[in-house]
């Protein structure tokens, strides 16, 4: 699905100048590692064959908002100015339940946890990424797992939805931004989440297919084009 040029053009002023690939900022001097997690047993899924991935990016404005999603993910680094950030990058069986907590895996080393944090600015959800997610595919280790998420992350240009004007915040707006500086994707590669019961913007997925190329999302792209939406502000507004 190619989104209408009148779509596409009505947001290109708006969002593609400047754009940028990723995140900058300092990580803290006292960041460390998180403990790892014990998932409950109703967790843990495994045995489900990867069938695609989903490379997930939070509005950090909004996720900071709520809390997050579940308690390992509530400790973002809520302090600093962000936009999108890497929630994580998903293997994915071809409908639920979707594989989860795979293999055991110890707590991720400092390294990796400085390397990732301006990408995803929380060691906990770091940890939950690469235990919930990151041991269900063929990821020989946490650095090679990151590595990648990180590569499809970097090779990204992130708009600048905060240019989007309030009245005119849809789904196809948001779509739209993304594919005016993104080329290489296409409108249903790119899946709308918000908030349940709510229009509020929580995340945009692109899905890949097993070579980790961009393709169509099994089962929709989430917001319909028309659907109007809200969007938590930044600290800056530059986003």
């Amino acid at each position: 699905m190619r989104l209408p040029a009148h779509a596409l053009a009505a947001v290109i002023a708006a969002t593609c100048a400047p754009a940028f690939a990723a995140p900058v900022c300092t990580p803290p001097p006292s960041l460390t590692p998180a403990p790892a997690l014990t998932p409950r047993p109703d967790e843990v899924v495994h045995g489900v064959s990867v069938a695609y991935y989903v490379l997930a990016l939070n509005w950090t404005p909004e996720w900071c908002r709520t809390g997050g999603a579940g308690a390992s993910a509530k400790e973002m680094e809520c302090g600093r100015p962000f936009g999108f950030t890497l929630h994580g990058l998903w293997p994915d069986g071809a409908h639920p339940p979707y594989p989860r907590f795979c293999l055991p895996a110890g707590a991720l080393d400092a390294a990796t946890v400085r390397q990732m944090y301006c990408r995803t600015p929380s060691p906990i959800l770091l940890q939950h990424e690469w235990q919930a997610h990151g041991t269900c595919a063929a990821w020989a280790s946490p650095q090679a797992y990151f590595g990648q998420a990180a590569a499809l992350f970097d090779r990204l240009t992130l708009p600048r939805i905060e240019r989007i004007p309030a009245g005119e915040l849809t789904a196809s707006a948001v779509r739209s931004a993304f594919l005016a500086t993104n080329a290489s994707l296409a409108g249903d590669e790119i899946y709308i989440q918000t908030l349940r019961g709510s229009g509020a913007l929580s995340e945009v997925r692109i899905c890949y297919d097993l070579k980790f190329k961009p393709t169509a999302c099994p089962g929709g792209a989430g917001a319909p084009n028309g659907l109007h939406m809200t969007l938590a502000p930044s600290q800056t507004g530059a986003f």
